[in-house]
């Protein structure tokens, strides 16, 4: 299992504990709580369309909603996203009822929304249509808390005046503490052991060094050309755009010599076989004009 995933899993499972170990500090913890389940969401989100590396903006509180925005474009599709949230809500339990909206950054417009109730028929639609990658805003709205955050019945001022005792047993709040600083000990020695390449790119399910001229795939790493990587960078860089025969020819060989179409046409062919690892990623042919790269299968 990818080290990504391995870790979002720790991540849920000590949301998960938390939930439990914490019901009587629902006030302090529902905020705390709440936040940290709504960037696990962005997060997971993310991931799912093959983005490891963005970053999830700081979650704006809206009364009942909560507002997830990113600080990239993606695509989805409706039905990983409602997998997604409520394999989080499975763990963290901040909702029986909520209500999910995807906005447009720009105009706030909604441009898919779901709900999921214990007490109402789920209205889900769209679950095969994927959405295309654009600047999307998630804004999540509880209907009805569950666990930890429903509202404690007011007490007799008899009950009041019992002074409540400790909600977590000394030995299960050691046995965490122990727990939880191991895993960071961990993941710290982990991360420190691995050299961060500012060079590497996310292609995909690729990932891709134009320095080293190379793919990575799955841990497998796929060498390229010098022309190959000149090439596969130029159509990165107008991803979903059209880059004209003249402009690459242009810029990928210059004044090397007299290259024909044909030239061109063969390191495409070379390089959409080393892309055969992702069937969202394409590079098609616009007849009599260029070729465009076309990620998450627009």
């Amino acid at each position: 299992m990818p080290y990504s995933l391995i870790k979002s899993e720790i991540v849920l499972a000590v949301l998960g504990v938390l939930s439990i170990l914490m019901l009587p500090a629902r006030g302090l913890a529902n905020a705390k709580h709440l936040n940290t389940a709504m960037r696990m969401i962005g997060h997971e989100l993310l991931l799912s369309s093959g983005d490891s590396t963005s970053r999830v903006l700081p979650i704006e509180e809206q009364g009942n909603s909560f507002l997830i925005g990113f600080d990239t474009e993606f695509g989805f599709q409706p039905e990983k996203l409602v997998n997604l949230i409520d394999s989080v809500n499975g763990h963290a339990h901040f909702a029986r009822h909520y209500l999910v909206e995807v906005l447009t950054c720009e105009s706030g417009q909604v441009v898919y929304s779901y709900e999921v109730g214990d007490t109402a028929r789920d209205i889900i639609p769209c679950r095969g249509r994927q959405q295309e990658i654009a600047c999307y805003n998630l804004r999540l709205t509880i209907l009805d808390p569950m666990g930890p955050f429903i509202t404690p019945v007011e007490k007799s001022p008899k009950e009041a005046s019992v002074k409540p005792r400790g909600f977590i047993p000394l030995v299960v709040l050691i046995a965490l503490i122990l727990t939880v600083s191991l895993l960071w000990v961990y993941f710290r020695q982990r991360n420190s052991a691995q050299v961060t390449n500012p060079h590497l790119m996310v292609l995909g399910a690729y990932r891709f060094d134009p320095a080293a001229m190379e793919l990575v795939l799955k841990g497998e790493h796929q060498e390229l050309t010098g022309k190959e990587s000149e090439l596969l960078l130029l159509l990165y860089k107008s991803v979903n755009t059209t880059v004209e025969r003249e402009v690459i020819l242009n810029k990928v060989w210059g004044d090397e010599g007299d290259y024909v179409g044909r030239t061109l046409d063969v390191f495409i062919s070379k390089l959409r076989k080393k892309l055969e690892g992702d069937p969202h990623l394409k590079i098609i042919n616009v007849r009599g004009v260029g070729y465009k790269l076309v990620m998450n299968g627009e």
